[in-house]
């Protein structure tokens, strides 16, 4: 049969994303401008400036991908975007040019999920055994999925409050440290002592598999005023107290996430647990999920780090599972920025 082509387009925050994906699986091409230089002065995302940059890069994004793919228009197969949830003027950017070329090429129109777009990153592994449970933490996003086949997700926790992207942004920004602030806790984190400061893991009263970070927030907040520790200067050259702080935080962050991994594969016992979204980059939580994983008896499958931020070839990937259970989209299809999944 022939190679079915699929292009993705992903502007739901700040990367200006495209990229073509063959059968769901064989990438051949992932373009992403990031925006995180322009927004680190404000320590994060502005909508109005991402929203314009958006529009300054998109065409040549998507020039990029198709060039790198060795594809032309008519050889692809479907135009899959995200259509939420985000920020409304940055999907609205992408939906706007996959219309077009959707029109302008005759090409079906797919509208993707960005959650489900995360889930779709480890499609690029191969066949993966499901049923699975998928934990998606990214700085909008911290779910814990039911995934019974591809395509399908049955949302079986969530966070309350603050996901934990969001959380390590707003930790990096109290202490001056800029955006995005995943990054640098993880860089600064590595060899200092994680058990310097006690911070208490949230638990939901009701015995739900959901999560809360907005406690720890606060409680980072406040260890700094009543220790007095001042905004860092040098990034380069952070002093022993404030890296213990930031590891400590990381800690007890990880551990929330990975407690409730685990707590849904025991509920709901699945093949294989599968961690992604862009706080999956972090080098501890990656480490504790594969721990998890062998202490449960089953297989764990995170992206690769290129695939964990927000990309167009995992909306690629989840557009091909959707182009072929027959989903489509037409012109007036809008951006829904609080879209739900599961």
């Amino acid at each position: 049969m022939p190679a079915v082509r699929v292009l993705g387009i992903e502007t739901s925050c700040d990367e200006t994303a495209a990229a073509v994906v063959e059968d769901g699986r064989r990438i051949l091409s992932n373009v992403v401008a990031s925006q995180a230089e322009v927004h680190a002065p404000y320590g994060g995302v502005v909508p109005e400036l991402a929203s314009r940059h958006h529009v300054e890069t998109i065409v040549p994004v998507v020039e990029q991908a198709m060039a790198d793919a060795g594809t032309r228009f008519e050889e692809l197969a479907a135009i899959a975007v995200t259509q939420g949830p985000g920020l409304v003027g940055s999907l609205l950017v992408g939906l706007q040019v996959a219309k077009a070329i959707a029109l302008v090429h005759g090409k079906p129109l797919v509208p993707v999920h960005h959650v489900a777009g995360h889930v779709a990153a480890f499609l690029a592994h191969g066949e993966i055994p499901l049923p699975g449970v998928a934990l998606v933490v990214s700085g909008g996003h911290t779910s814990l999925f039911e995934v019974p086949e591809e395509g399908v997700h049955r949302r079986v926790g969530r966070t309350r409050d603050d996901a934990a992207g969001e959380a390590f942004d707003k930790v990096a920004k109290l202490l001056g440290l800029g955006y995005p602030g995943g990054p640098v806790i993880d860089r600064l984190a590595k060899g200092a002592n994680d058990r310097a400061v006690e911070f208490k893991i949230a638990r939901i009263k009701d015995g739900a598999s959901d999560f809360s970070f907005s406690g720890i927030k606060t409680a980072v907040l406040l260890h700094v005023k009543r220790e007095g520790i001042p905004p860092v200067r040098d990034p380069e050259n952070v002093p022993a107290p404030v890296r213990d702080l930031l590891a400590s935080f990381q800690r007890a962050v990880v551990e929330a996430l990975v407690r409730g991994l685990e707590r849904a594969a025991r509920e709901h016992r699945p093949r294989s647990l599968i961690v992604t979204g862009g706080v999956a980059a972090n080098t501890l939580l990656r480490r504790e999920a594969e721990r998890a994983a062998r202490a449960l008896g089953l297989p764990v499958f995170i992206p690769e780090l290129a695939l964990t931020t927000d990309n167009a070839a995992m909306i690629a990937a989840a557009g091909h599972v959707s182009f072929a259970r027959g989903e489509r989209g037409d012109l007036s299809l809008n951006a829904e920025p609080h879209m739900a999944l599961g």
